[in-house]
C-alpha cells in the first residue's frame, strides 16, 4: 500500500510538471502572482488541464485494457495494438466517416467499438483454431491480422482521399486536446472501474474455460464483458487522441513480474503506472524539440517496440 501511495504521488508530480510545459507563458507568477494575466488562466483551463487529464485517463484505460486482453488470450504479448483491435476501431471510424460524416463523436465511438469488438473476437477465434499455440506465435498472429485490417483501411482511405484523416486517427497526439474535446475519455475511466470490480472474474478466466466452468462461472459471459471493455476503451482513445501503441503490453508485464497474475492486486498498479508512463513520454516528447513536440504515438512506438522485442527475446531464450 505504501508503494502504491508513492507511485500516486510521483504521477501527481508528473501531472503538475505537465501543466507548466508549453510555448505559452503559464507559470505560478502568471497565474497567481502580481503579474497575473487572463491569457495564462485561459490557457491553463482550456488547454493544459484538459490535456493532462486526457493523458492520465488514456494511460490508465489502455494499460488496464491490455491486461484484460492478456488474461483472455492467456498470453503476455497481447494488447490492443498487437491483436488487431486498434486497426479494427480505425476501420470503424473510416466507415462511419464515409457513410455518415455528420455523425457526432459519441456515435463514431459506438461504431468504432462495434468494429473493435468484432476484430478482437476474430483474433480470439483464430487463436482457438491454432493447435499447440506458442507463446511467440500468438502476438505474431495478432500483428498479421492487424496488418491485413490496416491494409484494407488504407486502401479504402486512399480511394476516397482520406489518407490524412486516417493518419490523424492512427497517430496518438495530445496537442489537439482542448476543453470540450476530451470529456469522452471519462467513459474509459468508468470502464476501468468496471474492470477492477470484475478483476477476480478475469483472473479466473485467465486459467482457462474448463477451470472457470468448474468454479461455477459462465466463461463466455466473462469473455464478452472483457471484450466489451477492451473494445470501448480502444474506441474512445482512438476517437479522442489516436493510437497509443504498446502501452497495454509494457505496463502489465512490468507489474506481473513483481505481483503475479492476480488482477485484483495488479489493476491499481497497472492504472497508475500506465498514466505515469504516458505522462513521462509526453513530457519528454514536448521537451526534446521545444517549442515543437513529438507525438505520443511516436514516443510510445519507440519505447514500446524496444521493450516488446526485449520481452520476446527474453521469453524466447527461456523456451529454447
Amino acid at each position: 500500500m505504501k508503494g502504491l501511495i508513492i507511485a500516486v504521488i510521483v504521477v501527481a508530480l508528473l501531472a503538475v510538471i505537465s501543466l507548466f510545459i508549453g510555448v505559452s507563458d503559464v507559470s505560478i507568477a502568471a497565474l497567481f502572482g502580481a503579474n497575473q494575466t487572463d491569457r495564462a488562466v485561459q490557457v491553463m483551463l482550456i488547454s493544459r488541464i484538459p490535456r493532462t487529464l486526457a493523458i492520465v485517463l488514456s494511460g490508465m484505460a489502455m494499460a488496464v485494457a491490455g491486461m484484460i486482453m492478456q488474461m483472455l488470450a492467456r498470453n503476455r504479448f497481447v494488447e490492443p495494438s498487437t491483436a488487431g483491435t486498434v486497426e479494427s476501431a480505425s476501420l470503424g471510424i473510416l466507415a462511419v466517416t464515409l457513410l455518415a460524416p455528420e455523425t457526432p463523436v459519441f456515435g463514431k465511438m459506438l461504431v468504432a467499438s462495434v468494429f473493435a469488438l468484432l476484430g478482437t473476437a476474430l483474433f480470439l477465434r483464430i487463436l482457438r483454431s491454432i493447435p499447440l499455440r506458442s507463446v511467440l506465435v500468438v502476438p505474431l498472429v495478432g500483428i498479421m491480422l492487424g496488418g491485413i485490417i490496416s491494409a484494407v483501411t488504407t486502401f479504402i482511405a486512399y480511394r476516397f482521399d482520406l489518407l490524412q484523416s486516417l493518419a490523424s486517427w492512427t497517430t496518438g497526439d495530445f496537442s489537439g486536446v482542448l476543453r470540450g474535446r476530451y470529456e469522452l475519455l471519462w467513459l474509459s475511466f468508468g470502464l476501468t472501474v468496471v474492470a477492477y470490480i470484475a478483476a477476480d472474474r478475469f483472473t479466473v478466466a485467465g486459467l482457462g474455460e474448463s477451470f472457470t466452468t468448474n468454479l461455477g462461472m459462465n466463461y463466455r459471459r466473462v469473455v464478452t464483458l472483457g471484450l466489451v471493455i477492451v473494445s470501448m476503451v480502444t474506441a474512445v482513445v482512438v476517437v479522442t487522441v489516436g493510437m497509443i501503441p504498446f502501452l497495454g503490453l509494457i505496463v502489465p508485464n512490468i507489474v506481473s513480474m513483481r505481483m503475479g497474475d492476480n488482477m485484483r492486486r495488479s489493476v491499481p498498479w497497472v492504472a497508475i503506472l500506465g498514466a505515469g508512463l504516458v505522462l513521462l513520454c509526453d513530457i519528454i516528447g514536448r521537451l526534446i524539440r521545444f517549442p515543437y513536440e513529438i507525438p505520443i504515438g511516436t514516443m510510445m512506438g519507440v519505447v514500446g517496440s524496444a521493450v516488446f522485442l526485449y520481452l520476446l527475446l527474453k521469453r524466447g531464450s527461456r523456451l529454447a
